[in-house]
């Protein structure tokens, strides 16, 4: 016969629902009681058949997207003499096209990343490069051609 369930091994259920990696200890910190209690809990738990397994979901994350595409507008301190910023992004891997413009723009960069979070970690090392006066991003939200 099963056990019911307290309030302790409830917490437990959510926990491990929320994130089947955590460890016991962090488990234990959540619920206030021991590693070792915890563990025992989770190895009751698994016996009676109310954790059946942990899953892994396996894939790229937005793989069957595709790529983003972004275009960064930069902006450098003195734009006649400074050419260090444009060596240093022809070395990212993810700026497929780098022009320097007349006009108004200095400097766009024409990305290609699986994720947004790749596009913003790229925006932040450009950014931050010496030379730098100021960026703009925009994300590319269709293509016509």
């Amino acid at each position: 016969m099963k056990r019911v369930l307290d309030k302790t091994d409830e917490k437990i259920l959510e926990e491990l629902t929320r994130n089947s990696r955590l460890a016991h200890n962090d488990i234990a910190m959540k619920v206030n009681l021991s590693r070792n209690a915890v563990r025992l809990r989770i190895e009751r738990l698994e016996r009676d058949g109310y954790i059946r397994g942990y899953t892994i979901i396996k894939g790229m994350p937005s793989s069957d997207v595709g790529p983003i595409n972004a275009l960064i507008f930069v902006y450098r301190k003195d734009r006649m003499r400074d050419s260090e910023v444009v060596r240093s992004v022809g070395a990212m891997p993810e700026i497929i096209s780098c022009n320097v413009m007349s006009g108004d723009l200095d400097i766009v960069l024409t990305v290609q990343a699986m994720s947004a979070d790749r596009i913003h970690r790229i925006w932040n090392e450009v950014s931050a490069l010496p030379g730098v006066l100021n960026t703009m991003t925009s994300f590319v939200l269709s293509s016509a051609k």
